[in-house]
């Protein structure tokens, strides 16, 4: 993987630990030097801690503060619950008032009293890493930095078994644990080490508890996941050639780890900057579109073709969602060979101008997702488009390609107004739609979604949003009876984006939740707890309901009807792990 040396970033060679003998074998690995702190605590004691490395086991709802000593209580045991084939995170945090050159950790086997055994890498290990982030404040609209308080928050997982730990500094650890699908149904144990240079060994018992159910592969789980996919950004970050062989071997691990999440659509820009330059890598064709000298119309689909292919290779093949025959602005891109140049028209739906373009453009793509095989997942995609654009654009789509349908992101209640067309609909958090409407589209085969938005304080997946709002958002799915979730921003980077998570006109974090050379993040991880735990209410559910355990049912509806709520609970993390407990001891039941 070529590797850009950006003047922003300074990489420091640290040294992992290669094997597990007592000759230590070490193996160079690379990591990044984080940005400085912008708002740094200055009234910490840390000249009063005891010497060396401290460290204790602690819970995933906390975001460090890297200047401020942990106000923890210190333990150096861990045990959780998973089922076969769920993953599972827990936190370990460092701390030193001197800086320590060498901290290596590792895991041992897996181990249950009976002697069977899971191999140590089932467990990953991940330094947190710190990024510059902001306040919510207002939300939405242009953001001068100066005018809002910066700090750091805690939030990429740098995937390095070793670090420097610098003096007064926090530093944890995200750990996460793969449990294998066909693991045995018992108690497993093993010991988490930190071997720290010049300095006694610490270690730490981890206990997982692996229940008799079995979680089945992302790509069977039923919510729909949209988060939309920008492979421009990463074309831009490795400074690559957009679409060259290099910048699909980039694509690969960040869209297979897309994939893994359940992630069922595809994000495909039918023209260029279909939400005008709202990111900072803005959206061009898929599809190159070209008018000759005498009029007709020529198609290259070559990008779209090895993009979609790419994506459904992964794993990602319920959905290609095509932006956008509404594009912000109603601005067009295409090559006019007359001309011999590019030229932009604004050509609002429903204008002689509008059908000219879209007409001939319908007809050959329709014909060239039937010979693809795509022509029955192909949605045409609008974000937040008014409802007079969308009557007339819908007019034409329905004359020249019904076949196709809509997926909207829908701020106007348009599944009121055009209730057969939406075939994919979400809508924004907070804005409920009718449990009949949801029935009658559910029976139809349609998807109801809910998305947030940079006017959404919580629930989010801000870089300081709480990291349980991520786990949250699956438990409200399902309490608000949804099928999915949307969010624009998978990985829209910001122009430094292991440095600074801020941007122009939205609260930090707001255009990506992963980060560059495949690194996951706190928020990506919990909100994939949240999508697994909405994948076992839904095995629960239909287990409870089929052996007629109604009470149990009941009970579970009314643990899960909790979560239907619009604004933060105080005890949103307790409430969180009391239901997890609930999913449980209902899973141990049915067994």
């Amino acid at each position: 993987m070529k590797l850009i040396f950006k003047s922003v970033f300074v990489f420091s060679i640290l040294m992992t630990l290669g094997c597990q003998n007592a000759n230590k074998d070490f193996t160079i690995a690379q990591t990044y030097e984080e940005p400085q702190d912008p708002s740094p605590s200055t009234d910490e004691n840390w000249v009063a801690l005891p010497n060396g490395l401290q460290a204790s086991v602690t819970s995933t709802d906390i975001r460090f503060i890297r200047s401020e000593i942990p106000k923890i209580e210190q333990q150096n045991t861990w045990s959780g619950t998973a089922w076969k084939g769920e993953r599972t995170s827990a936190q370990v945090v460092l701390w030193s008032k001197d800086s320590l050159t060498e901290v290596n950790t590792k895991f041992s086997e897996f181990k249950s009293d009976s002697g069977v055994t899971l191999p140590s890498d089932i467990a990953k290990i991940n330094f947190v890493k710190y990024v510059i982030t902001d306040e919510y404040a207002e939300g939405c609209g242009y953001r001068k930095p100066e005018d809002y308080a910066a700090s750091l928050a805690a939030d990429p997982l740098d995937p390095v078994s070793s670090y420097a730990i610098k003096a007064q500094q926090t530093r944890p650890i995200w750990i996460t644990i793969d449990v294998p699908a066909d693991a045995k149904a018992e108690t497993y144990n093993s010991t988490f080490t930190i071997d720290i240079k010049g300095q006694d060994t610490k270690t730490m018992d981890f206990s997982i508890r692996v229940i008799d159910k079995v979680l089945p592969l992302a790509s069977d789980w039923k919510f729909h996941l949209d988060l939309w996919q920008n492979p421009y950004a990463v074309a831009r970050y490795h400074d690559v050639e957009p679409w060259s062989e290099a910048h699909f071997e980039l694509l690969k691990p960040i869209m297979k780890r897309l994939a893994d999440v359940g992630q069922k659509v595809i994000t495909v820009s039918l023209n260029k900057r279909p939400w005008g330059g709202q990111t900072y890598d803005q959206f061009e064709a898929m599809i190159e579109w070209r008018k000759k000298a005498d009029g007709t119309w020529t198609y290259d689909y070559t990008i779209f073709d090895n993009w979609v292919q790419m994506m459904m290779d992964l794993g990602v093949k319920n959905q290609i969602s095509c932006y956008s025959m509404v594009p912000w602005g109603n601005e067009f891109y295409y090559f006019d060979e007359a001309e011999d140049k590019e030229v932009k028209i604004k050509a609002a739906p429903g204008t002689e101008a509008y059908n000219d373009l879209w007409i001939p453009f319908l007809e050959q793509f329709k014909a060239h997702l039937e010979q693809k095989g795509w022509n029955t997942i192909t949605r045409i995609a609008m974000d937040e488009r008014g409802p007079a654009e969308m009557k007339a654009m819908l007019q034409l789509l329905n004359a020249h390609a019904p076949e196709f349908g809509v997926s909207f992101a829908d701020n106007h209640k348009s599944y009121k107004l055009y209730p057969d067309e939406l075939k994919d609909m979400s809508v924004a958090f907070g804005d409920p739609v009718d449990e009949e409407d949801l029935v009658v589209r559910r029976a139809n085969g349609y998807i109801s979604t809910f998305y947030v938005s940079c006017a959404d304080d919580f629930p989010n997946t801000f870089t300081f949003s709480a990291p349980a709002e991520g786990t949250f958002i699956g438990w409200y799915t399902m309490a608000a009876d949804f099928d999915g979730f949307l969010r624009w921003s998978y990985n829209s980077w910001t122009e430094n984006p292991l440095q600074d998570s801020r941007f122009i006109t939205w609260p930090a974090g707001d255009t990506y939740i992963v980060y560059p050379d495949n690194r996951s993040s706190i928020r990506f991880e919990r909100l994939r707890e949240g999508i697994q735990d909405a994948e076992k209410i839904r095995i629960l559910r239909e287990e409870l309901l089929d052996r007629k355990l109604l009470d149990e049912l009941h009970h579970l509806d009314l643990v899960i009807a909790q979560f239907n709520i619009t604004s933060k609970s105080k005890n949103l993390e307790a409430m969180l792990n009391d239901a997890k407990n609930t999913l449980n001891i209902l899973a141990e039941k049915l067994n």
